[in-house]
């Protein structure tokens, strides 16, 4: 079964979750929807934005690292309980059962982690603002225009198509990521690696 994503806690807790890019990382253009970077930038975090929810250890580990690196004021015991709350399957942030044991082994690897470098994140090209007022529909046009013209599709680019689909509860499937890129079949299957692909289909049994 599939909850409903709580983020009470979080804001009640004033855990800072989304992290826009700073100053230094300039946009090629700037709209009145958002920002186009046309080489891209790794500096925006923004933690359950789309509907899809951490289904693996792997994720698990990032979302928590990014998490702690965020909030940088958090002390261990508050992050580990920030950590059960992810892990809570009825919160809706999880989909797989966690044992306190790996939980408490993720928890302590993170808050040994050095953070003067932040943590590795997504290649970002298309920035939406908060409250910009489009659909995902809408949103969805406006990257197809701009990243298709490119001609350079990215994994990262695939995988934003893929998070979009899904929050529009619709099958992801290699056509229609290839139509909303403006770009070729034989395009998105030489760029999509095995672990994008497994990212699809567990997206795509959320459903």
């Amino acid at each position: 079964m599939l909850y409903d994503r709580n983020l009470d806690y979080l804001n009640r807790k004033r855990i800072i979750y989304r992290k826009y890019p700073p100053a230094t990382d300039v946009p090629t253009a700037t709209y009145n929807w958002g920002y186009y970077y046309e080489s891209g930038t790794y500096n925006c975090y923004e933690l359950f934005r789309s509907k899809a929810k951490i289904n693996s250890y792997k994720s698990l580990k990032w979302h928590l690292l990014v998490l702690w690196y965020l909030n940088p004021t958090l002390d261990p015991d508050d992050f580990s309980d920030l950590a059960d709350i992810i892990c809570t399957k009825s919160h809706g942030f999880i989909t797989f059962n966690v044992p306190k044991q790996i939980l408490k082994s993720i928890v302590y690897d993170v808050s040994m982690s050095d953070l003067e470098e932040p943590p590795k994140n997504k290649l970002r090209k298309i920035i939406f603002k908060d409250y910009c007022g489009l659909s995902v529909e809408e949103k969805l046009k406006i990257v197809g225009s701009m990243i298709g013209r490119t001609k350079r599709i990215h994994e990262d680019d695939i995988y934003q198509c893929m998070l979009d689909l899904n929050d529009l509860s619709k099958k992801i499937t290699i056509s229609r990521i290839a139509t909303l890129l403006n770009c070729s079949t034989r395009t998105i299957h030489r760029t999509m690696g095995e672990e994008l692909k497994r990212e699809k289909e567990l997206l795509n049994k959320e459903l």
